[in-house]
């Protein structure tokens, strides 16, 4: 028998489970495969004893209803950039990738699945390169991987939000406040203009048009002129005032990515100090975005990314990523998946469409 090695990185994210369970019923089906999987990304390899479990039918019976990952997961120890300490007590990030390559081929693995975003598909990449048979499979709820037209995750954190939105509309009405939700989104404002949408939001703020507080002002100034008494604001985690910075913190240990979170609190001190009258209210979702059953359409998604990855294995198609393109699944060279972020163009419909109904980035 071969034995397949499967490993979900970065953050957790709705679908996971489902994309395990399609590899392995996949898998199955050939009678040739054993499928593994490694706890916490790629940790498990260097544990004693190895936390390294076998995905039997009977482990993953059902868990395409299930949030998160059965073999948990992690955005620390990345094999580009592990972190040591030197020897003066500082870390420092160095180039292990030889070593899990070495390590996955000791314990006799013939090919490893590697389901994870931008940087999970970065270390696939670098792991093909030396050698190792891999195939990718694309996740994060940012949606940001350009070489796919949609990743899973994406639709449950828009879900999420836009339930999470429409909540907030009836107390800002109530209370004639503004309300300003945070949403997730680092470098780009899909989640944000989604739910905008989704939500009838009158104010949308997103990592790719930096916005002018002055027009969020008279913005909302006309909104109470006009007598309706409240406004609703979706903001990504990412975006940024003209004249500001993103708001961010260190990270922690091990972790080369700062801590992105609070530009809602940021947001409503500038219109505060800008003479915006009305009470404002902040709502920051959090990992709140990333938990729970994923919705049908992720379920489906992540299902069929699993077997097309699977498929691609049997084809000897390596060093490629599992991509959804023009309505079918396709491969994609791993180095085409992270060449770029997929971001929302400023001169994309959607971009005019959202204006179209009244929308405004302060742009």
């Amino acid at each position: 028998m071969k034995k397949l090695l499967i490993a979900t990185g970065g953050g957790d994210c709705p679908g996971l489970n489902a994309v395990i369970r399609g590899i392995c019923k996949r898998a199955k089906k050939t009678k040739e495969w054993e499928v593994y999987g490694s706890m916490e990304a790629f940790n498990g390899l260097f544990t004693d004893p190895v936390r390294i479990i076998k995905l039997t039918g009977k482990k993953t019976a059902g868990i395409h209803v299930r949030g998160g990952t059965i073999l948990k997961t992690t955005n620390k120890s990345d094999p580009l950039h592990y972190p040591v300490k030197d020897e003066n007590g500082n870390v420092i990030f160095v180039d292990k990738t030889k070593d899990y390559v070495d390590r996955i081929k000791e314990l006799g693995f013939d090919a490893v699945i590697n389901i994870g975003g931008d940087g999970s598909q970065k270390i696939s990449k670098a792991f093909f390169d030396h050698g190792l048979p891999i195939i990718g499979v694309p996740k994060t709820i940012d949606n940001d991987l350009s070489a796919t037209d949609m990743t899973f995750g994406f639709q449950t954190a828009v879900q999420i939000a836009s339930d999470s939105f429409d909540k907030l509309v009836t107390t800002a009405e109530s209370h004639h406040r503004v309300m300003i939700m945070e949403v997730m989104g680092r470098d780009a404002g899909w989640i944000a203009i989604h739910t905008a949408i989704a939500g009838g939001a009158e104010i949308c703020l997103i990592p790719e048009i930096p916005y002018d507080i002055n027009k969020l002002v008279k913005k909302i100034e006309s909104r109470y002129h006009e007598g309706r008494g409240f406004v609703n604001i979706v903001i990504a985690e990412g975006a940024k005032a003209k004249e500001g910075t993103i708001v961010s913190r260190e990270g922690e240990e091990g972790s080369r990515h700062v801590r992105l979170g609070g530009v809602a609190l940021q947001l409503s001190q500038q219109l505060k100090d800008a003479g915006v009258h009305p009470e404002i209210r902040e709502t920051i979702l959090g990992h709140v975005q990333r938990g729970g059953t994923p919705t049908a359409f992720d379920r489906v998604l992540a299902s069929l990314f699993g077997v097309k990855a699977f498929e691609m294995l049997l084809e000897g198609d390596f060093g490629k990523m599992v991509a959804f393109k023009n309505n079918t699944f396709i491969s994609v060279p791993l180095e085409d998946a992270t060449k770029e972020n997929n971001v929302v163009g400023i001169d994309s419909f959607i971009i005019r469409g959202a204006k179209g109904l009244g929308i405004i980035f302060g742009d």
